[in-house]
């Protein structure tokens, strides 16, 4: 979703092929992503949506005097930190070597695709005879 500091900002939700740059709002203290085109809007992505960003990831530090850093990764899952705890920020990016970055902590400006949204039912909702009968959710696979 979109983070808390985000909720006077206008927003969509994230679709597939969507092309996004990080970005710093206007009047908020966070970063987060838009898509190409529509800057003053903020892209919400849902747990489990995967991106893919055109060069290694770089965040900034904490501190000013120290440079920006390169993750070494470019495929990345969206993930949100400490859900129970208001008023922090909660958007993530986690790697596949395991490195989790906050999205605020990312450099603006850097671009990426939405490659794949989270699935919508749970192992749970899936009946076993639906997978059986090639059905998944009431749709045909």
């Amino acid at each position: 979703m979109c983070d808390y500091s985000l909720q006077h900002v206008a927003s969509r939700a994230a679709k597939v092929q969507d092309r996004l740059v990080t970005a710093t709002f206007p009047n908020s203290i966070t970063r987060g992503f838009v898509a190409v085109g529509e800057p003053g809007v903020a892209v919400c992505l849902m747990p489990g949506t995967e991106i893919a960003f055109d060069n290694d990831v770089e965040c900034q530090p904490a501190f000013r005097l120290f440079r920006t850093r390169k993750i070494g990764q470019r495929l990345a899952r969206f993930r949100q930190i400490d859900p129970n705890q208001p008023s922090v920020h909660h958007d993530a990016l986690e790697f596949p070597d395991g490195q989790v970055v906050m999205v605020t902590r990312l450099r603006p400006g850097q671009t990426a695709t939405v490659l794949q949204l989270p699935a919508t039912a749970t192992q749970s909702e899936v009946k076993p005879e639906a997978i059986r009968h090639g059905e998944i959710a009431g749709e045909q696979v």
